[in-house]
């Protein structure tokens, strides 16, 4: 590399240092040694490697770069201003209420592709937009910044061996390795020979290097985009805080504005105004998609039994042959969740994660990144695994379809392990987040097919066993709405149901005509949003509300309800699954739960 550019590279990279000291004393707070290390890495990326058009972040050949160690924004924002995407006032309004420069990124900044700063997830979801690359056919890159303390989330494993497994030679991942986590060195120090067996272990190519010599970390770069048939993984050895005396290689300054910034700032010397011109990609067309078509979902006839899960099974080969954009994601239980129909029909947008739940989700993310329309499925129970990769997609604004079959005590004999109980509870407290829960296949299909035009992260609860047909085919379910499934003047109470509960309540409600006692039921298969007028409605024509849920009480439908109709002050009683259930037969588990006809029957009574 000619002196020249040693020099520039040397200049950008101290600019990146001195900016954010710069940022972070103007917040009064950030991660501005974490940011330091990286410097040199970053500038030889953008200098050299990174092609990417800032005019037009929409740009389909544009590479990936993703910050999994979110915290080192400061790094990150001084990049943009480098080449002049944002103003130095602008990098300055950091961590400001108000400002696009958040503690750690979003997407409220065009160039950033999802959230981070929940370590680990940066490298599992760059595996998620590299898988996106094949299916496209484009030639781009996605860089990913990694922290050697995220090292020790098993969620990297699993990217990890992803990744090794699929040869996604057109991902890149470079670990700031600076010994230092917050509390303290990390497990492996500055060992990057340790790193470097456990992913060379996963197929990887594995490059060792001193973090701070451009020239080094040039040729690894240059390396890594000539890698064929493997991703490459840059293990750089660098210095935390490096540049300053006062933090550098010391312990007790993560997170921490620097306590004299002037004199740092002094010591890289001086503030800068150096400008990188990033190249932009080569104008390679337009990306890759699957073929269009008319969209015939499954119809069933009312009376059949057949299970949620196969309505939303054969809805999805549906959507694929009417809509090229979707693809699917298994976590190796395709045969349960009913995805292998589509596996069959459309292997090439079918993705094999295996048991690893993390990247099933972080896979979701990568692709609709690239404006693929995601379903991810796996048992409700296992979805609890990923839950921080969906919280942090609620933050991103990503748009992931989850898929959780196998819910609630009716799956059997099985036990608790395998019972979904908390899903509906944890879904809903997603930001901005859709949660349906049909409770037959025509339905199930309806819904499935819904969910493709869902903006944000949606969830669909389907069920094991086979439950009675009750919709006519081609019946319509508007997400937020729900159905009247039976209502009078006489009506004394309303039962709220969803899913498997909806045939219990239909059961009871005629029982409880028997007896002379009319009762409303409500088909609530939409949970969030819900529909609150027809809550509404009820409470206030029968006064009481009995809902029904094969769920924990805690945060599920009961408590969807009680928050919609709440200022009204109607009665309403949950039933739930309170107790911890053991191995039985479906009906002796809604039983064995007060959830079933009989149960439900006897507490309209009670209330009454």
């Amino acid at each position: 590399m000619p002196d020249r550019d040693l020099h520039f590279l040397s200049e950008l990279a101290a600019q990146l240092r001195v900016d954010s000291v710069r940022s972070s004393a103007a917040a009064g707070s950030g991660h501005p040694t974490s940011s330091m290390s990286a410097a040199d890495l970053m500038a030889v990326l953008f200098a050299c490697h990174l092609r990417y058009d800032f005019q037009n972040p929409g740009n389909p050949a544009n590479d990936h770069l993703i910050f999994s160690k979110g915290h080192a924004s400061p790094l990150l924002y001084s990049l943009y201003k480098a080449v002049g995407a944002i103003t130095d006032e602008e990098l300055l309004s950091f961590r400001k209420r108000g400002s696009r420069m958040e503690g750690h990124p979003t997407p409220k900044l065009p160039w950033v592709d999802v959230a981070t700063g929940s370590l680990g997830q940066g490298l599992p979801i760059g595996v998620g937009v590299a898988t996106a690359g094949r299916l496209e056919r484009l030639p781009y890159q996605v860089w990913v910044l990694c922290g050697d303390s995220e090292l020790a989330e098993g969620s990297i494993w699993e990217a990890a061996e992803q990744a090794g497994a699929e040869g996604l030679a057109n991902l890149t991942l470079l670990v700031d390795i600076n010994r230092l986590g917050q509390r303290g060195p990390t497990r492996h120090g500055w060992d990057t020979g340790a790193y470097a067996r456990r992913f060379g272990a996963f197929g990887w190519h594995t490059i060792e290097i001193d973090g701070h010599d451009p020239g080094q970390i040039d040729f690894a770069l240059n390396d890594a985009c000539n890698t064929r048939r493997r991703p490459t993984v840059i293990l750089a050895k660098t210095r935390k805080g490096e540049g300053v005396l006062e933090v550098e290689n010391r312990e007790g300054a993560h997170g921490k504005a620097l306590k004299d910034p002037d004199k740092a700032i002094g010591e890289l010397g001086g503030v800068r105004d150096v400008r990188v011109e990033v190249r932009p990609p080569e104008p390679n067309g337009e990306p890759f998609r699957f073929h269009n078509g008319e969209l015939a979902l499954p119809a069933y006839k009312t009376g059949d039994e057949v299970a949620t899960r196969d309505g939303f099974g054969a809805a999805l080969v549906a959507l694929g042959a009417a809509r090229g954009e979707v693809v699917v994601v298994d976590g190796e239980v395709a045969d349960s969740t009913r995805t292998e129909d589509f596996a069959k029909e459309f292997p090439e947008r079918f993705i094999e994660c295996y048991i690893a739940e993390q990247q099933l989700v972080a896979m979701a993310i990568g692709l609709q990144v690239r404006g693929w329309i995601p379903y991810a499925a796996t048992f409700a129970a296992f979805l609890t695994r990923a839950y921080d990769f969906i919280r942090m997609a609620g933050v991103s604004h990503a748009s992931i379809r989850l898929v959780g079959s196998h819910s609630g005590v009716s799956i059997g004999e099985d036990g608790p392990s395998q019972m979904g109980l908390e899903d509906l509870a944890m879904m809903r407290a997603v930001y901005g987040s859709t949660v349906l829960y049909p409770c037959d296949a025509n339905q199930a299909a309806a819904l499935t097919a819904a969910m493709a035009d869902i903006s944000g992260v949606s969830y669909l609860r389907t069920t094991r066993g086979d439950l009675p047909v009750i919709y006519e085919p081609g019946e319509r379910f508007p997400v937020g709405g729900s159905s009247v499934l039976r209502q009078s003047a006489a009506d004394r109470a309303t039962i709220v149901a969803a899913g498997v509960t909806v045939h219990e309540a239909l059961a009871a409600a005629d029982e409880l005509s028997r007896e002379g006692i009319p009762v409303g039921v409500l088909d609530m298969y939409s949970i969030k949003p819900i529909d609150t007028a027809a809550l509404m409605e009820a409470a206030t024509t029968t006064g009481t509300l009995i809902t029904v849920e094969d769920h924990r009480p805690e945060g599920g439908l009961g408590d969807a309800v009680q928050d919609a109709v709440g200022e009204l002050g109607p009665r309403v009683v949950k039933l739930a699954v309170r107790e911890l259930p053991g191995s039985a037969t479906p009906q002796e588990q809604l039983a064995d739960a007060r959830i079933d006809r009989h149960a439900i029957a006897e507490a309209v009574k009670r209330v009454l």
